[in-house]
């Protein structure tokens, strides 16, 4: 099939957050299913960088631009996917992230940025930028590709289209102006389209206009049609609900396999796990730990935000830390005050906690390789990404069960250690109480290490492959273009 796959970041061009892991990853495991699928991303400074040569292939004109915005052709790094970069240098030639500028606040014209990306997508997905090339399925990601959908409803020949919820809480919502700013069909100003209690929602032109959603895990394509988890699109959604697939991401085993990772200082598998050790010395040592190993290593690796439950670890976390009965290590940024909480809490530590400020990748697979236990008591997670990780390096993930996590981890107990399908420790209310709990059962676990051993090799024989989850996507296309 041909495939057009849009997103506004994808790893390693771009990358922010779990969006750019799933976008670098899906089109290449769909190619490997013979597809022919392009990969199309905003032409920022860095993405244009990253991908090596390019070269301009189209020129289109399009509402909201000026100038004329440039298609430049190149191929995802390490892949033969075919890259397409939609070069507007007025909208994305610019210091900062693909979303803010440097000093971290949204760029004010968000919604022309991406209204001019999406009129770029119509135009690919239409076979109007003088390539030849007309794609089966125009696959969308998140609200900065919502716009195309919509747009592309107004076209009776057009392909079909599938729209990707990474995250719901994030809705692309503009001032009611942004409808005249990008010259919009006064029809889409409706409660059946791309108003939104009087804004307008980009992510509402995919939940509204594309033949089928999906969402990034089965429990979180059922949570988010509930008032809890719906960030007020539950109705929508439910109306929606015969048109809606939860299909698990998947984990990139080329970058996240201990037995092939070249950023850790030892590799091992589930044969020979003594490499896990050097590791976990090794860990210990870059965050200011003492070299105990017998000691539970507990990590974190995210954003510091409330959706992330970081503030729970923290409260669950220190008294065991004054007690001495865990060490904790943490990477991560993101809220100031949860940011000024660990910081302290590490003050207070010395030798027990360690933490590191901002985002780097060679620590955070040491701290997958290095970790006894990793910690995501998520209030809410669509999929997560790292206890998939956890899973393969052998640090018994411990997880809230919401999303992805209830999809992808089996709690520890009487009758799944007798079954033999235990992978981790699940816990049920987002509170300081059930964490504690959660994290004793952990620490008394490890305690056996016959048991503890037998539980770090069931979760690094678990797969999460992006194959199998391409598998469902080109199911999912086919029951489109029949």
């Amino acid at each position: 099939m041909r495939i057009l796959f849009a997103s506004s970041e994808a790893h390693p061009l771009i990358k922010t957050g779990g969006l750019a892991d799933v976008c670098g990853s899906l089109p290449p495991a769909l190619k490997r299913l013979r597809h022919d699928v392009r990969l199309v991303l905003p032409a920022y400074p860095a993405a244009v960088a990253a991908a090596g040569k390019t070269s301009p292939v189209a020129e289109l004109q399009l509402p909201g631009s000026d100038a004329p915005v440039r298609i430049l052709e190149g191929v995802l790094p390490k892949t033969r996917v075919k890259l397409y970069l939609v070069d507007s240098p007025l909208h994305f030639d610019r210091a900062g992230d693909p979303y803010r500028a440097s000093d971290g606040r949204d760029w004010q014209d968000n919604h022309l940025r991406f209204g001019v990306f999406a009129r770029a997508l119509v135009k690919l997905a239409m076979n109007q930028a003088g390539l030849d090339w007309q794609p089966q399925i125009l696959h969308c990601n998140d609200w900065q590709t919502g716009l195309a959908p919509a747009l592309l409803s107004q076209h009776p020949d057009r392909p079909a289209t599938v729209f990707t919820i990474h995250n719901l809480s994030y809705q692309g919502l503009f001032p009611r102006h942004a409808m005249e700013d990008l010259t919009l069909p006064p029809e889409f100003w409706d409660l059946f389209g791309l108003e939104y209690h009087g804004q307008l929602s980009f992510i509402k032109g995919g939940l509204v206009f594309a033949d089928h959603l999906t969402t990034v895990s089965p429990t979180y394509a059922r949570e988010i049609q509930t008032a809890q988890f719906g960030n007020g699109l539950d109705g929508l959604l439910n109306a929606r609900a015969h048109d809606l697939t939860g299909i698990i991401n998947g984990a990139d085993y080329r970058h996240w396999d201990p037995a092939k990772d070249k950023l850790l200082p030892a590799r091992y598998n589930a044969d020979d796990m003594s490499g896990k050790a050097t590791c976990k010395q090794a860990l210990q040592e870059r965050m200011g730990l003492e070299v105990l190993p017998d000691r539970p290593l507990l990590t974190h690796v995210g954003r510091m935000v409330a959706q992330k439950g970081v503030d729970l670890i923290l409260a669950a976390c220190e008294p065991l830390l004054a007690a001495g009965q865990i060490q904790l290590a943490i990477l991560g940024s993101g809220d100031k005050n949860l940011e000024a909480r660990a910081r302290a809490m590490a003050a207070r530590h010395p030798g027990r906690m360690g933490l590191q400020i901002g985002y780097d990748e060679g620590l955070a697979h040491q701290l997958e390789a290095g970790g006894d236990m990793f910690l995501m008591p998520s209030r809410f997670e669509p999929c997560g990404l790292n206890q998939m990780y956890s899973l393969r390096y052998g640090t018994v993930p411990l997880v809230r069960r919401t999303g992805g996590l209830a999809d992808t981890v089996v709690d520890t107990n009487a009758e799944t250690l007798a079954e033999g399908t235990a992978t981790g420790l699940v816990f049920e209310a987002p509170t300081i109480e059930a964490l504690s709990e959660a994290i004793g059962r952990g620490i008394s676990l490890y305690q056996d290490q016959a048991q503890w051993n037998d539980l770090m090799r069931r979760g690094m024989s678990q797969e999460f492959s992006w194959d199998r989850s391409a598998q469902a996507y080109q199911e999912l296309y086919r029951e489109l273009t029949r």
